[in-house]
């Protein structure tokens, strides 16, 4: 019995020791949790206030940065406006005349100096710049600016034109009078334009050689397609097998019928695919006074017929809502050139094509190319000095044209710096990281001007005028639709008659 007690003591005091033991080890577990939670708070603590100081840093860093870029584009505008010398000019007003606004933010993003002051408003230096613009339509455009070129003599000192825009349909109409001054009387001369391509300079040459113009950009058309489209139908939306579906006249109209089957039309309307076949004629619109309708442009009318009466494409207005509507994902192409992909197709709207940088380019069916703006110094500025400049920056510094490719996704007029963009690893978001500047380079090599006439721009529009009635069933025939032509040329152009 008594080591039975003396058993039971001893299980109890071991018991208890234990349990003291765990009580200390628990203790000391506790401080030591405790001072390791206290010591990580510190450390924590160290660590923002690190971050935050960092922050600070990186912060004023780059406030500096940008107070030095801005101090740097400031001087360089500064420098720019000291070294040019306006002493020659008398205007206090510098009139622009166009036809949209691309020009317009060509000028106030890219020359050095210029402030814009509200939509149709700037200044450059101690100039006020006045922008009259007057849309194409109906040849509205044309109209006021002749009706002011005309009145340019006898116009008040701050009403003159001093710079107006011409397309490549009509520039030959401006270029070969004596409303457009030569540039090297704007002191530009050989050397500013050696790096522009030779059709850019070929178009506003008037018929003495003597170069009236100049222009930032060059058109040689692409095809642009919807690379989610590509993907799906063809299994593809790399360019190069997309090329081989859209390879010739033949092919493409194959590659529509498959489109259509998906569900999407191939192109918008009839007439993204005109400027493609215009382009390719082997005769003038105009041989004397004899309106001459070449045979390209006739396979263009059968073959649209052909994509209308099978429902892949449609008749829609070019510029029109309904034209638009391919913007933000149901067509397969659209033809034109940098500035159509950029200017025209929805970039920064939300959902678009462009947006989302689902577009791709080939070179298409044919080569082509379509319209690009011209700058002229009228006859009779009193601001000679400004307008020579506005012109030799914008279309021969080849930092703004590097500087405009960057920007707007367009194809400058410089062959030096687009040949060291296209090396440089240059990509276009619009076009999914795409660089297409080989294609334009390529192109732009390839441009034949020598079916050009004065007429091209109402030719153009009042045949695919006519040719509509006839996709649409409102003209029976072609024969019908072309009567429909030469009815409304004869009246636009009463010299001329058609074949």
């Amino acid at each position: 019995m008594k080591k039975k007690i003396v058993s039971a003591f001893l299980c109890t005091t071991m018991v208890a020791s234990m349990l003291a033991g765990c009580q200390g080890a628990a203790q000391q577990a506790t401080d030591a949790a405790s001072d390791t939670a206290s010591q990580a708070t510190e450390a924590v603590a160290d660590t923002a206030q690190q971050a935050a100081d960092a922050a600070t840093q990186t912060a004023d860093a780059a406030t500096q940065t940008a107070d030095a870029a801005a101090d740097t584009a400031q001087q360089a505008a500064d420098a720019a406006s000291e070294a040019l010398d306006l002493s020659a000019d008398t205007g206090k007003v510098l009139n622009i005349y166009c036809w949209n606004e691309e020009f317009k933010s060509r000028l106030t993003d890219h020359y050095p100096g210029y402030e814009e002051v509200d939509a149709t408003h700037g200044k450059i230096g101690d100039v006020d710049v006045v922008w009259n613009i007057t849309p194409s339509d109906d040849n509205a455009y044309q109209n006021n600016l002749d009706e002011h070129l005309l009145a340019q003599a006898d116009a008040a000192e701050d009403e003159k034109i001093d710079l107006f825009l011409v397309e490549a349909d009509y520039a030959l109409k401006y270029v070969d009078t004596d409303y457009t001054l030569p540039v090297a009387d704007l002191g530009i001369t050989d050397a500013d334009t050696a790096d522009q391509y030779q059709y850019t300079k070929d178009i506003v040459t008037d018929s003495n050689g003597v170069l009236k113009g100049v222009s930032w950009q060059g058109c040689p058309g692409i095809m642009f397609y919807n690379r989610d489209i590509a993907a799906e139908v063809l299994g593809s939306e790399e360019p190069d097998d997309v090329q081989e579906f859209v390879k010739d006249w033949a092919t493409f109209n194959e590659t529509a019928a498959k489109i259509k089957e998906a569900g999407y039309n191939v192109t918008s309307t009839t007439n993204d695919t005109y400027r493609v076949y215009s382009n390719n004629v082997s005769s003038k619109w105009v041989d004397g006074n004899t309106v001459h309708i070449d045979e390209n442009i006739k396979k263009w009318v059968d073959d649209s017929k052909a994509l209308v009466d099978a429902k892949e494409t449609t008749t829609a207005e070019l510029w029109s809502d309904d034209w638009k509507k391919g913007f933000y994902g149901d067509v397969f192409a659209y033809f034109g050139p940098a500035w159509l992909v950029n200017f025209c197709m929805a970039d920064g709207e939300e959902g678009s094509v462009a947006t989302n940088g689902r577009w791709g380019g080939v070179v298409g069916p044919q080569s082509f190319f379509w319209g690009g703006t011209w700058i002229c110094g009228a006859n009779g500025t009193d601001n000679p000095a400004l307008v020579g400049d506005i012109m030799r920056q914008l279309t021969c510094n080849a930092d703004i044209m590097k500087d405009i490719v960057e920007k707007d996704d367009d194809f400058a007029n410089n062959k030096t710096a687009m040949a060291q963009m296209a090396e440089s690893g240059y990509t276009s978001r619009i076009l999914g990281g795409q660089n297409p500047l080989p294609m334009y380079m390529e192109g732009a090599e390839k441009i034949d001007l020598s079916n050009l006439s004065e007429y091209d721009q109402g030719c153009n529009e009042e045949f695919q005028n006519a040719m509509k009635n006839y996709f649409d069933g409102n003209a029976a025939t072609y024969e019908d639709a072309l009567e429909l032509f030469k009815k409304a040329i004869t009246e636009k152009y009463p010299e001329l008659t058609v074949e």
